[in-house]
Order: C-alpha cells, then structure tokens, then sequence
C-alpha cells in the first residue's frame, strides 16, 4: 500500500514537472565529483559522489592465461559489493541479483564500446595476458548507482598504472608502478533514463527507485553514438519511447562527462 501510494503521488508530482526533492524531471543531482586515486594499493582507483550517493572502484592487475578463443587478448572482469553499509536493504553474504547487474550493465558499457583494446594487454600470445579486476564498493546509496558506478569505473581506469612485471621470473611487484597507463580508446558515459507513469526522469532517488516502472541504462560514446543499451522492469515500451529515452541519454551523457 505504501508504495501504491508513493507511485501515485510520484506520478501527480511528475505530471505538474516537479519531483520529491524539487529538481526538474531531467536534472542531475549537485555535487557531481570525481576524485582519483583514492587508494593506495589498487593499481588505479575513483570515487564519485551524485549527491549523496557515494561510489568508490578499485582496479587491481593480474596476469594471467587468455581465454582459448581469444589467445591475444586480455580482459576485464568487473564485481560489485553491495553491504548494509550503503544501503540497510543490501545483505552481506555471495552477489545477489543487484549485485550482478550493476556489475554485468557497467561491464557491458566498457566492453561494448571498445573502450579497451584488449589486444594491448597481452604479454606473450597464447600463455600470459594482463587481467584489469575492477571493485565497485558503493559507499552509500541514495539511487542511481548504476550511472555512479560506470562513471567511477571510467575514472578509475583513467587513473589505472600497470605495476612492473618480470617477463623472465613471470611476478609482478605491486610495491612499483610503472609509467604505463591503461589506455582508453574510447570513454562510454551511462545515463539511466527512468520511465514512471508517462515521464520520463533521469538520477532516480531511493523512494523514486521504488516505484519505477521500467528504466533503461544508456552507454553512448563522445559522438553520441550508442555501445550498449539495457532495459530493466517489467512494463513494456514502444519504439518511440524508447528513442526519446537514447536522445535523453545523450544530451545528458554530455553533463557527465565534462565533470571527468
């Protein structure tokens, strides 16, 4: 009943072009920050802070054997934490579904835009590739982890250094970074456009989460084009809908990204 009610006067609210914390349907929350190197012992690290939700990643190098259908590429293998400490409704214990999600949606934006060239993290064809194991630690939730965490995830791989690798003993020494920087061809923003009633909003808070009625997460690259699109909830949406959603997504991957 409770959320019954919270939807109905969500949606009133949403009609008249307001929302619960007086933003306009298509406003980001402020503060948008992104700090770097915010960790001593990842290879690379960010926090990224939309308001009140709080967002670290770390990403830490391992090397090793590639995949058997791709013997010359290394790869990237994102996980997410998700502890009471964010949110009460989180469970300490194995990822559950949110978990997985948040994780696979972020993966899916970095992957599918060629953001890294995989072929670059290979040490010897066949035997030895660089493995890029990116952390997401919400720090604390107040809604739209998922844009927080991919924008955070971007930073984080901005800021990553590969430590010194010895070829010949096959060890890494973590203590000494090298100059070699993880490089980025390409730098996808997500942008997670929430449909409730027939608006359309964008930075969903925790109570507007609650009544969403389906939303979908949009990763674009800096000319706009798309790399990964995934829906989540169960209502439907048109064609059309859905276009208006991507032309929402890129005008405000623009905002995000000038705060990188």
């Amino acid at each position: 009943m409770y959320e019954e009610g919270l939807h109905n006067h969500i949606v009133k609210l949403l009609k008249a072009g307001v929302r619960l914390d007086g933003r306009k349907l298509l406003d980001y929350r402020k503060p948008i920050k992104v700090e770097y190197g915010v960790s001593k012992t990842a290879e690379g690290s960010a926090r990224v802070h939309i308001e009140n939700t709080d967002v670290m990643v770390g990403v830490k190098m391992e090397v090793g054997e590639p995949y058997p259908d791709m013997p010359d590429q290394g790869t990237i293998i994102v996980g997410a934490e998700l502890t009471p400490l964010a949110n009460p409704n989180f469970e300490l214990g194995p990822p559950g579904i949110d978990a997985i999600e948040l994780a696979r949606v972020v993966d899916r934006g970095i992957r599918e835009s060629k953001a890294l060239d995989f072929k670059k993290l290979c040490i010897k064809k066949g035997e030895k590739v660089w493995l890029l194991l990116i952390d997401i630690i919400p720090i604390n939730d107040d809604g739209n982890l998922i844009d927080a965490s991919a924008l955070a995830v971007l930073a984080a791989l901005k800021d990553a250094n590969f430590p010194k690798y010895d070829e010949k003993t096959e060890k890494i020494d973590y203590k000494e970074k090298t100059d070699k920087k993880v490089e980025l061809t390409k730098e996808p923003i997500a942008v997670t456009v929430v449909k409730i009633g027939d608006s359309f909003i964008v930075d969903p808070t925790t109570e507007e989460e609650k009544v969403i009625d389906t939303r979908v997460t949009i990763s674009t690259k800096k000319d706009g084009s798309l790399c990964a699109i995934q829906k989540g909830g169960d209502m439907p949406l048109t064609s059309d809908e859905i276009m208006q959603m991507v032309d929402i997504a890129i005008e405000k991957a623009k905002e995000l990204r000038e705060v990188l």
